[in-house]
């Protein structure tokens, strides 16, 4: 069939909308037509090449949308079906998933190649060529062929275009409040950043009874929305934070300290650490450029402070029993979906949407179908 896409051809170039072809899924595959995606700013990655994933590329690892079609093998989706992808595919059978660690499937490992997993072949294709899918999931299409390991059913009167944040920001912000940093109540707790990833982070350490979140941004607007979502301070710089920290917490400093930034930097790592308390957790979920081999911190701090430094991809979560978890907290009005979009594009308004988020007026951008 064919369909309409967003592909990058080379890095450092716009996303080009245009038509594709769209091969029938094949044994363990489902055909989905797409009714929103997220714009996350991992798809940013891919256009700075802070990312290295193969070219050309459809972008978008946050989506949902409807099944269509399924192929053979698939016995529990069905025509018909709501899901939301997980952009980390998960099998349920490797080392990782059999210990409830879903996030670190071994089917992550295909990723960078962004082709199918039963085959390693492409069932997309525009201009001639092959085209890989972010994440294996390519959802800034209108359509898309994806792996059934990327599927999670949800429930049908969820709105679409809310609860596709599920598959990747919402969770990963949350879980690196809840799951990763390991929030207790009366914690204070950092968040440097306020973005999707970070005003979810916010809410996550709000659940979890933190007594005080300060959220770092140095843009007004997004200091303005952590306060909607659940901080009670903030700053808009780390060292603006320190004075401000050891005044509300008579010196002690932070239990948690988040780093979501859009792009993380090792230089300032020093900075987060200065943040924490002794036995202080700083989580590190940003993404960092792949070529960045350093990072500033000061190790006799580390060791004197018995501080800790974690990394959290997706949160830490398991996307099969957290997606729907989250979905249920957002009906029963404990997790503000709403809130998190801040404006909606059409697919053809990718690129006016990414440059909104590099101007930091979105928390989120939604792609609507």
């Amino acid at each position: 069939m064919k369909t309409t896409a967003a592909i990058l051809w080379e890095t450092h170039k716009p996303w080009s909308v245009e038509e594709i072809e769209l091969d029938d899924p094949q044994p363990g595959e489902v055909l989905v037509e797409m009714k929103a995606s997220g714009m996350c700013h991992s798809d940013e990655h891919l256009v700075t090449g802070d990312l290295p994933f193969a070219l050309p590329i459809i972008g978008g690892h946050e989506g949902a949308g409807i099944v269509r079609k399924v192929g053979e093998g698939v016995s529990w989706l069905a025509p018909g079906d709501h899901v939301v992808f997980g952009f980390i595919p998960s099998c349920g059978r490797c080392r990782s998933c059999s210990t409830g660690h879903q996030n670190l499937c071994d089917l992550g490992a295909l990723m960078g190649g962004g082709r199918q997993i039963t085959d390693g072949g492409a069932r997309h294709h525009a201009r001639g060529q092959d085209l890989g899918l972010m994440c294996l999931l390519g959802t800034f299409a209108k359509h898309t062929v994806v792996n059934e390991a990327s599927c999670i059913k949800v429930d049908e009167d969820l709105p679409l275009d809310k609860v596709c944040l599920l598959g990747c920001g919402v969770v990963t912000g949350w879980g690196s409040a809840v799951y990763a940093a390991e929030t207790k109540p009366g914690d204070t707790v950092v968040v440097v950043g306020v973005g999707g990833i970070g005003a979810n982070a916010i809410q996550g350490a709000k659940l979890a009874g933190a007594k005080r979140i300060v959220a770092i941004d140095p843009v007004e607007f997004k200091r303005e929305k952590a306060m909607e979502f659940g901080a009670t301070h903030t700053a808009t710089s780390m060292t603006e934070a320190v004075a401000l920290l050891q005044d509300i917490t008579w010196g002690t400093m932070a239990n948690k300290v988040i780093m979501t930034m859009g792009v993380g930097q090792g230089s300032v790592m020093h900075e987060a650490m200065a943040l924490a308390a002794k036995r202080g957790r700083v989580v590190v979920t940003n993404i960092h450029p792949a070529l960045e081999m350093g990072a500033s911190m000061n190790m006799l701090d580390i060791t004197l402070m018995e501080k800790q430094v974690v990394g959290s991809l997706f949160g830490s979560g398991n996307p099969r029993a957290d997606i729907p978890k989250l979905a249920s907290l957002y009906r029963e009005g404990q997790l503000d979906l709403d809130g998190l979009v801040t404006r909606t594009y059409p697919l053809e308004g990718v690129n006016e949407g990414y440059e909104d988020m590099r101007k930091g007026e979105n928390i989120r951008g939604v792609l609507v179908y």
